[in-house]
């Protein structure tokens, strides 16, 4: 086992970390949320960096997603190892090759962020919509749920199509995963070029297209031959789960992390279990945890390997007390008897006991669900929700969690104040606006807190779809186990407000923990500041008690000659007050695969940093929370002007949001004008206080 190095990326690096190293050639075409990775590879290219094999691989943007499948295609029949990345409707614009490259069994990788498909409205966020409408390509579908396992199954899918001469779809959830910060452990590229067989390179240029050695591909056939023919593929597919089994082992032997095509995890004795695949799995696993350690028989089935789907190793991997069984999809398959996963797992299970299967010697009662469409939020309180319906003596079937469902009725109700992170996590939330750079700054937080400390970190970024602009909201963790957590914050020990504009649109302070502690950008003078919230925002300072620190970091950063740019200035200010390093420390360098784009810059802009803005950082003041102080003149936050939809979180807050949106009346609802953009910092100088001679100049302009 090679030395183990920790870095600390996001999915779409951890991708294309492996992609790169292991490919010659790769056709792209930019798609959210997958376009990194091509950034990330096309970057590695410009700077001559090379794959396992000494070689720069060749990468051409093409004029679509359907093209980049096409010239894939081609490269494959030439005998390449090439590959492309992609997601939602691009996914789709690829399936007619995809068909073809399946038949022709092209061995090959493609890295799916996996999104929402458009249907009555497009979205850039992710579920399983796009995986599920591939399903029946002949591609083989190996899911990741963390992370740490996208790195891992970028390898172990490239090691599987080789050896199975079958494509694989790599996928892991968008924005969930792919742009999720995590600490990880880096395969070393020893290790990875161990793991792949050269002779099975060599066999797949034999089978190359070539002048030189002339055969036929891809013909016409009549009723006679073609079924016969494509029945004549099930012995690759057949042998797929035992190829892709023998490489998980592989790999496990040489990097130390064991998977299965099936991993089950919770109590041997277990009576309710759920099945799931993707980054929920990562929030019912920690989930399962707690709950088992409250004395409840609970468990969890991850599926890795989704297609070929196999029924026997499904069904021995159930513990033999099951009764009781829920399935839940990411994705909605409207008009059919239940959702992909479900319908699998039924006709596993009645297979599974017809053949005597594993230790199951009864039929389980099985019900399906859907959950997370559209990145929407699946917590541990919905976990919970899902394992009290299986306990129920009738419990709802074909349901939906985390939503208010009061048209059909579906959903499960859920306590929202049910929680099961570890005390031991710090948790911080930090409200900015998109391009001021409040993003980069955590990141960079991330990257220092995790390669500088023992301690675990995890980052994920909330971007609106207008991007810049717009408010983001970053939540970042940090402990010393691992981080399981594949949800929002929602109590937080520090929150720091970037933009105080936000006090009067957002309830910043909802998830802020009693006692924890609040950061606040203002312009005011720190006996002006309490007169300026509003009254809400005081009240929960109050009652919170909480630790309510004021700086105006727009002021320090004009001083110190870096315009607007304010991230530099409370990121130490979260350092100091936060207690995760010390706010004199300085950052450590860079242990990520590769070089950051940015980073030149970086180190030309750090002396001025150094000397300015970091000292002058420290002039924050703590202000004092008195419930005297709830008699100063009130403001209010302003009213949401489109109910029951918050338009600043996109989460429901009305009772009745089902009925709001019900698309029988009007599927586009005009929202967006109700959208406030980049608010300003500054106030407009009113015209009226224009000069004479100036006020002809205004009205015209």
């Amino acid at each position: 086992m090679s030395e183990r190095i920790k870095v600390t990326v996001d999915g779409n690096e951890a991708a294309a970390y492996v992609a790169y190293r292991l490919n010659e050639a790769m056709a792209i075409y930019p798609i959210t949320p997958s376009s990194t990775i091509a950034e990330w590879c096309d970057q590695w290219a410009s700077e001559k960096k090379t794959n396992l094999w000494g070689t720069i691989p060749a990468i051409v943007e093409m004029q679509s997603e359907g093209g980049a499948a096409g010239a894939i295609h081609g490269m494959l029949q030439t005998g390449s190892l090439a590959t492309t990345f992609t997601a939602s409707q691009g996914l789709l614009l690829m399936l007619p090759n995809m068909f073809k490259i399946a038949g022709e069994l092209l061995p090959t990788v493609f890295h799916v962020t996996a999104r929402t498909v458009a249907t009555h409205a497009l979205s850039i966020f992710g579920d399983h919509s796009d995986i599920m409408a591939a399903r029946s390509t002949g591609w083989a579908m190996l899911g990741a749920a963390s992370v740490q396992e996208t790195m891992d199954f970028a390898l172990i899918s490239q090691m599987a199509a080789l050896r199975s001469r079958l494509p694989f779809i790599h996928f892991f959830d968008g924005f969930r995963t792919s742009h999720e910060v995590s600490k990880i452990e880096v395969i070393d590229e020893a290790v990875m070029r161990s793991l792949i067989d050269d002779e099975l390179i060599k066999e797949l240029r034999v089978r190359a297209l070539t002048p030189d050695k002339p055969v036929i591909r891809g013909t016409a056939q009549n009723p006679d031959v073609f079924f016969q023919e494509r029945e004549a593929a099930n012995v690759y597919y057949d042998m797929c789960p035992f190829i892709v089994q023998k490489a998980m082992d592989e790999f496990a032997r040489k990097v130390g992390r064991e998977y299965h095509l099936f991993d089950y995890v919770g109590s041997p004795m277990a009576e309710r279990v759920i099945v799931a695949m993707g980054s929920g799995c990562e929030t019912i696993h920690e989930t399962v945890d707690f709950l088992n350690s409250c004395n409840q028989n609970v468990g969890l089935l991850k599926v890795r390997l989704y297609r070929p789907f196999d029924s026997k190793r499904f069904v021995e991997a159930l513990p033999r007390s099951v009764k009781s069984i829920a399935v839940l999809d990411r994705t909605k398959e409207p008009g059919a008897t239940g959702e992909p996963l479900f319908q699998d797992c039924i006709a596993a299970l009645y297979e599974g006991l017809n053949r005597s299967w594993g230790q199951v010697k009864a039929m389980p009662r099985v019900v399906g669900g859907r959950y997370g469409l559209s990145s929407k939020e699946f917590t541990p309180a919905m976990v919970k929700a899902v394992f009290d319906n299986m306990a129920m003596p009738t419990p709802k079937n074909h349901f939906t969690v985390g939503i208010e469902d009061d048209v059909f009725h579906s959903s499960l109700g859920y306590d929202p104040t049910f929680s099961s992170e570890s005390d031991k996590v710090i948790r911080a939330l930090f409200y900015g606006l998109g391009a001021d750079g409040t993003v980069s700054a955590n990141k960079n937080s991330i990257k220092i807190i995790g390669e500088s400390t023992d301690n675990h970190a995890q980052g994920y970024f909330v971007y609106d779809s207008k991007k810049s602009g717009s408010m983001t909201v970053s939540h970042l963790r940090f402990g010393p186990e691992p981080i399981r957590s594949a949800y929002l914050i929602s109590h937080a020990n520090f929150v720091a407000c970037h933009q105080p504009m936000f006090l009067d649109r957002v309830d910043v302070l909802k998830n802020l923990a009693e006692g924890g502690t609040f950061l606040l950008n203002s312009p005011y003078s720190n006996a002006m500041v309490w007169s300026k919230l509003p009254v809400a925002i005081r009240a929960q300072l109050v009652a919170k008690k909480a630790k309510f620190y004021v700086i105006n970091a727009t002021k320090v950063a004009r001083d110190s000659g870096m315009g607007g740019r304010i991230n530099t200035i409370m990121q130490v200010c979260f350092f100091a007050l936060s207690g995760v390093l010390p706010a004199t420390r300085p950052s450590p360098p860079s242990k990520n695969p590769s070089k950051k784009p940015t980073e030149k810059k970086a180190k030309k802009s750090s002396p001025q940093i150094s000397r300015r803005s970091t000292t002058r950082s420290r002039t924050w003041k703590r202000l004092s929370c008195r419930r005297r102080w709830m008699k100063l003149p009130h403001r209010f936050l302003l009213p949401t002007p489109m109910a029951p939809l918050n338009l600043s979180t996109g989460s429901s807050t009305g009772s009745s949001p089902a009925k709001a949106i019900n698309c029988r009346s009007a599927p586009f609802r005009p929202t967006a004008h109700f959208r406030r953009r980049r608010p300003a910092t500054k106030n407009a100088i009113s015209r009226s206080r224009f000069p004479s001679g100036m006020k002809q100049f205004a009205s015209n302009a």
